[in-house]
């Protein structure tokens, strides 16, 4: 990427080299409707089924439990809405946290206009739900829990498997919102207990626009989208091939190489940290220091404007982000560090540096370095 320093992986990755390689045919070359009966057609409808199989085996599903969508916003809709629709005879109440990104939060509003009751967790300040307020909060009427594996701004990991029991306990479904975890986590839905889990391939250096939830088989789920008979009745249209293909390598590779990634990820993330902390004055590590991403460093400075921070950044070649991407630009506060409770002397100064797979120390060393000298500039 010339001189451009990219620190902003948990907003999306580039496409690996391999899984462009993997997909490049299927734009041109085996370009058949996975529907059609003819020859290039089932061989596409085989490539979808051998990408299943490899989300599948990342997370240890089965084959029939994973359905492909358009990315990690609509895989919670319909993991979500879906759920919450075929269950709304069993009850109308649903949990879920304050610190959700805005799929899930939308989502659960969007649901409440149609007669479903909400309720949001607190979370500390390390961003983690206090599991006695999750039961608690739990009721007669309650179908459905969903709290999201890792957060996309603070990287702080969830309890996953303290949940799923909690709400086995009680006969409730358990969604969780992995989009940030997959490939930076190894999940097992058997072993955890999860229910449905949304992920979105883009942030594991899979194509954009290109998705999938998965659903325990037995659940029942509604689709959100009406028409064909695709994905098995629960999402209507002609299928993405080269982004399920992509996506199937990403994840694959994903896996594969996970513990090496992470190994030399959080190496960097670590360095940056202490770097920081004990060079820049007056600062904030938000997010729990242990149980987070491995490439996940958010910090805020105080007395920094965010907006003049990324400016100063960027005006150098460093790629970062103040928090989600689907929230950039925008001057309202971040519902993630106004639910952790982060002074607002702080928060107007947040700033997330994540990490990927092909960051170097010397990057790293050059973001420290300008970082040190921007913030005594804007102080």
């Amino acid at each position: 990427m010339n001189n451009i320093k990219y620190f902003d992986h948990a907003a999306t990755t580039p496409v690996d080299k391999d899984v462009l390689k993997e997909m490049l045919p299927f734009f041109s070359e085996s370009f058949g409707n996975p529907s059609s009966i003819y020859s290039i057609g089932k061989k596409n409808k085989e490539a979808i089924s051998l990408s299943r199989m490899k989300v599948a085996s990342s997370i240890n599903a089965n084959f029939n439990e994973i359905y492909f969508t358009n990315g990690g916003s609509e895989s919670d809709n319909l993991a979500i809405k879906g759920i919450a629709f075929a269950n709304r005879n069993k009850g109308n109440h649903i949990i879920t946290s304050k610190i959700e990104h805005s799929a899930v939060l939308n989502t659960c509003k969007t649901l409440e206009k149609f007669g479903f009751e909400v309720t949001y967790l607190d979370v500390g300040k390390n961003g983690i739900i206090d599991l006695n307020q999750l039961e608690r909060a739990i009721n007669r009427r309650t179908i459905l829990i969903t709290i999201m594996f890792a957060n996309n701004e603070i990287g702080t990991i969830e309890p996953i498997e303290q949940i799923a029991k909690i709400a086995k306990k009680y006969g409730v479904y358990f969604h969780t919102d992995s989009v940030q975890a997959i490939g930076n986590v190894k999940i097992d839905v058997k072993k955890m207990g999860i229910d449905s889990l949304s992920m979105s391939a883009h942030k594991f250096y899979g194509p954009k626009g290109m998705g999938a939830v998965f659903v325990r088989q037995g659940i029942p789920f509604m689709p959100i989208i009406d028409g064909g008979h695709q994905e098995q009745d629960k999402r209507a249209g002609t299928e993405n091939v080269a982004g399920i293909v992509g996506m199937g390598k990403a994840i694959e590779l994903s896996q594969l190489n996970m513990e090496n990634n992470n190994k030399k990820i959080k190496f960097l993330r670590d360095y940056f940290i202490n770097n920081i902390e004990n060079t820049i004055p007056d600062i904030i590590l938000n997010g729990d220091r242990k149980n987070r991403l491995p490439g996940n460093a958010n910090i805020s400075f105080k007395g920094v404007e965010r907006n003049r921070l990324l400016q100063e950044l960027d005006s150098i070649g460093v790629c970062a982000s103040s928090g989600s991407a689907c929230s950039a630009g925008r001057l309202k506060s971040s519902h993630v560090l106004t639910a952790i409770k982060v002074p607002p002397v702080f928060e107007r100064g947040s700033l997330r540096i994540t990490l990927g797979k092909d960051n170097t120390k010397e990057e790293v060393d050059f973001l420290i370095d300008n970082l040190i000298n921007i913030i005594k500039k804007i102080r």
